[in-house]
């Protein structure tokens, strides 16, 4: 959902990105899955033509937001568009957790988006990153609107993602959505505990209108590192309450 300033500067930034996911490569291992129950992919698919919905911004780089959907609420909720949700809802593919659904350039009370460039993903790229998110469509769009105003490729942009998600230890949600009265202070907690160098106010939490969680949004600096949300991404106070649709 971002972008960028000059050439030059997407450059630089592409390099930034880079230099930030080789600090924390070190803490990685494994390949990268969402948080599944299991996952049974295609090995390659068909890239997506994905059309500019938006205006180009050209914003210098501040941040990053890293937002993981839960799945289990999005396949719950009614939407349209059913077609694209079947590698994640239909349970053909594998039944999952949190997913990501997108990693984000932030600029202030902006964000950089839709940053011109002729390249676009394989369709073998775009594959490699479904058990992480389970949708080719949403794969492709998010370097269109997002990855191309970090990084002059989409291999490197999905390979920054499959590393900053292989640091996570992600929490157990299901176990979670059954404690009584449970807040969104409770989410954050449960993310920020066993992850160092995250705190509770570094976890963005958004909610849909009948108060199921939807999206957790971790919050980054431009240098990788975690950083406390701006209210735009931390959402609603830590006494809110929270339902949590399970999984299983």
């Amino acid at each position: 959902m971002r972008r960028l300033g000059s050439r030059r500067s997407g450059v630089a930034d592409g390099r930034a990105l880079a230099v930030g996911a080789a600090l924390v490569a070190t803490l990685t291992a494994g390949p990268a899955t969402a948080q599944s129950y299991q996952c049974r992919m295609p090995r390659a698919v068909v890239a997506p033509v994905v059309p500019r919905d938006g205006p180009v911004r050209r914003l210098p780089i501040t941040g990053y937001t890293m937002a993981l959907s839960w799945s289990p609420e999005f396949c719950h909720a009614p939407r349209t568009g059913a077609r694209g949700r079947a590698l994640q809802c239909s349970g053909r593919n594998g039944r999952f957790g949190l997913v990501v659904h997108g990693f984000w350039p932030e600029s202030g009370r902006s964000w950089p988006q839709w940053c011109p460039t002729d390249i676009r993903p394989t369709g073998l790229e775009i594959a490699r990153q479904l058990c992480l998110s389970p949708s080719a469509a949403m794969v492709a769009r998010q370097w269109a609107k997002h990855g191309a105003c970090m990084t002059r490729r989409p291999e490197t942009y999905y390979k920054v993602v499959r590393i900053l998600w292989n640091s996570y230890r992600l929490p157990d949600l299901d176990r979670l959505s059954r404690q009584d009265g449970l807040t969104v202070g409770d989410v954050r907690r449960a993310f920020a505990e066993p992850n160092g160098g995250w705190e509770p106010n570094m976890v963005g939490i958004r909610l849909s209108k009948s108060g199921w969680l939807e999206e957790l949004q971790l919050c980054y600096d431009r240098r990788f590192r975690p950083e406390p949300c701006d209210r735009r991404r931390f959402g609603l106070p830590d006494n809110a309450p929270i339902r949590i649709w399970r999984g299983l």
